[in-house]
């Protein structure tokens, strides 16, 4: 991955803002977008690391910024006294700084409360950051007196709520530069609608299309949102940090459609509907891209439907999502859920350190055929998915951990699970092992009938592999462990499963080429008992392991042996600076994706990312490199890479100033 300068924006008077925007138009770069969080002064944005939309996101650095024009709300005639409509006011206020260039609205908390009402849309603009003050709130009312739903002529292709953007609490189209910020609350308060609205009547609080630079948190909350708290479609460069959304008893949380180039971070989301979800519509008459995203360290709930999910809407293609560190207490339908419904194409998405609890689907992936886009879409596909240190414990009714594929080009493959552990609420008697029914236009878990298996039910997917995971149940159940039909190249390696009493087998391959299981057993130590039909097992050679001690490495690293549990004679301690690396050669006898299992232990409390390059091309950037617990506890990350015929040259290489963790091997192809 290229890495671009960072831009720092100093401001002082208006006229040099004005420059500064002149030239950052000129230079073609999006401007900062804000991060006002203190009364005053207004700190507004400084520093992002700009990212051309072809590259992977790196990150945006927020750093300490200069102050800009403040306008509060009262000296444009607000009252905030919780019954005067402020919409007029408000309004003013937003149009007099983006005459000014730009700066923050404020809604200042008098007396230590104010709740300032709109009844009216407010019409957001490029380069205003709204600041709401810890103690202010910013309310909806039922008045009816919204901005009325705009026609789409694509409508057809999504949900009403999904198609039309005007009537929302905020609204704004081609915006550059915008924030939402403050320790306050906007809040829908009961006024917005779940359903489809009439005419002056609200469904949103947040409707933000086409825009570019948006900031959303710095302790901000939004709290009864109707059918979404935020929905933003068409949009780039989005930061969001310590962002509440509470709509646990309306629907959708963020809803983010179209988008790249996307961070969240510290989220704390309480939804009834999807708490946080990734699509993409034709609502705008256009596939466009999706990307380049980062969620960490945050916590989603969803009342009746998913915590984190991409879908159901997925016309254009999405590549490039990493989500760490994240819990999710409570779902009625996907904890982690992945469905391709419109012809989507999903790659290199990556689950990491999550925690699940009460989940009636843990994890899904759906290739489905219902194909709600515009110009003719095929059928997607989902590949390149990882899921690592994945704890979850579902709930009833319980819907069993599902990858289903379609066949042909709609197939799942190369999707890896390591220590991904699940026990589901188990419960059920003997059944038919034969495929349950489909609705392939449906994407809940629901869509597909009861899985005869109570773990894991595989269907059109190739190359899968679980290592070091489990799975349990809470009651007995009398179905195996796992089923997999129609797949190839599925491995089991040191998995293990909990056996029902009166279970006809563990793991059942139907029609599979080439599975393995080894080093497994049952959770009480014994054997596995193993069935198949039309199936042939191949666990072929057993991966090539090359040492990182026979490696190349930079000097100033040392061979050290003073951590147990290492493989070979030792393991590459390089120095703690950005770029050290190890750099192993990987012979292949064909070309062809392949898993490269890297062994490493991180004794610190803080992650350290790699990229990771196969002959010469960054193919992993920022790689996650978790800690492990000790420097004696070894753990594994996975990456399916291509390689060519021959010689590879793998090089993983520190992108932080920490340095690499300790590194022992990597085994790869035989």
């Amino acid at each position: 991955m290229s890495r671009t300068g960072m831009f720092r924006t100093r401001c002082t008077v208006i006229v040099t803002l004005l420059a500064l925007f002149g030239l950052f138009g000129l230079l073609g770069i999006d401007r900062p977008s804000a991060v006002a969080a203190a009364p005053v002064p207004v700190a507004l944005p400084v520093a992002l690391r700009v990212v051309q939309p072809a590259e992977p996101l790196e990150e945006f650095d927020v750093q300490p910024a200069e102050p800009l024009a403040e306008f509060d709300v009262r000296d444009y005639g607000a009252k905030g006294d919780g019954s005067t409509n402020d919409s007029g006011a408000i309004q003013k206020a937003i149009d007099a700084a983006n005459a000014a260039g730009g700066g923050a609205v404020r809604f200042p908390a008098t007396s230590g409360s104010a709740t300032y009402e709109s009844k009216n849309t407010l019409h957001m603009k490029s380069h205003v950051t709204l600041q709401v003050d810890t103690g202010a709130t910013l309310s909806g009312n039922g008045a009816d007196t919204y901005d009325p739903p705009e026609p789409n002529p694509w409508d057809d292709y999504q949900d009403y709520g999904h198609s039309h953007f005007h009537n929302a609490m905020i609204y704004g189209d081609r915006l550059t530069d915008v924030g939402f910020v403050g320790g306050g609350v906007i809040d829908g308060d009961g006024a917005l609608i779940t359903g489809n609205p009439a005419a002056g009547e609200a469904d949103k609080i947040i409707s933000l299309t086409r825009c570019s630079g948006l900031r959303i948190g710095d302790g901000l909350t939004l709290r009864e949102g109707g059918h979404f708290a935020a929905l933003i479609n068409g949009c780039d460069h989005v930061v969001s940090d310590r962002l509440t959304i509470d709509t646990a008893m309306d629907r959708d949380g963020w809803n983010i459609i179209s988008t790249t180039n996307v961070t969240v971070t510290n989220a704390h989301f309480e939804a009834n509907d999807d708490a946080l979800a990734f699509k993409s519509d034709y609502a705008l008459g256009a596939k466009l891209a999706n990307g380049h995203v980062r969620v960490s360290d945050s916590f989603l709930s969803a009342g009746c439907c998913n915590a984190l999910m991409f879908g159901s809407e997925t016309c254009g293609d999405f590549t490039d999502y990493r989500f760490d560190r994240i819990t999710i207490r409570g779902s009625d339908k996907s904890g982690l859920g992945l469905v391709s419904m419109d012809g989507a194409k999903i790659t290199d998405v990556h689950y990491r350190d999550i925690t699940m609890t009460d989940v009636h689907s843990p994890i899904m992936q759906k290739v489905g055929t219902r194909k709600r886009c515009g110009n003719n879409p095929g059928v997607g596909s989902i590949s390149n998915i990882t899921y690592t240190n994945i704890k979850a414990s579902g709930s009833s009714p319980s819907f069993s951990p599902t990858l289903w594929g379609e066949s042909g080009s709609g197939r799942i493959h190369d999707v890896t699970f390591d220590n991904v552990d699940i026990t589901v609420p188990g419960g059920n008697g003997t059944m038919s092992t034969s495929p349950p029914s489909n609705d392939p236009n449906n994407y809940n878990p629901n869509s597909i009938g009861t899985r005869p298996a109570y773990g894991w039910y595989v269907r059109n997917a190739d190359n899968i592999r679980w290592t070091d995971s489990e799975v349990r149940f809470t009651a007995d159940d009398g179905r195996p462990a796992v089923i997999a039909n129609t797949s190839t190249n599925l491995r089991f390696d040191r998995f293990a499963a909990q056996r029902g009493s009166n279970s006809p087998a563990d793991l059942n391959f139907q029609t599979v080429t080439g599975y393995c299981v080894a080093d497994s057993h049952n959770t009480s130590g014994g054997a596995l008992r193993i069935t198949q039909s039309g199936s042939t097992q191949n666990c072929g050679p057993t991966p090539q392991r090359y040492e990182a001690e026979s490696a190349a490495y930079p000097a100033g690293s040392t061979i050290d042996s003073n951590h147990a549990g290492y493989s070979g004679t030792g393991f590459v301690n390089t120095p703690n600076a950005a770029g050290a690396y190890v750099e192993w050669t990987v012979n292949t006898a064909q070309a062809g994706t392949a898993n490269l299992v890297i062994g490493y232990a991180n004794g610190t409390t803080t992650d350290r990312p790699m990229d990771l390059a196969v002959n010469g091309t960054v193919v992993r950037a920022d790689a996650s490199f978790a800690p492990t617990g000790a420097w004696t506890t070894w753990s594994t990350v996975t990456v399916p890479v291509a390689l060519m015929a021959g010689a590879n040259k793998v090089k993983v290489a520190a992108t932080g100033a920490a340095g690499c963790p300790n590194l022992d091997h990597l085994d790869g192809p035989a």
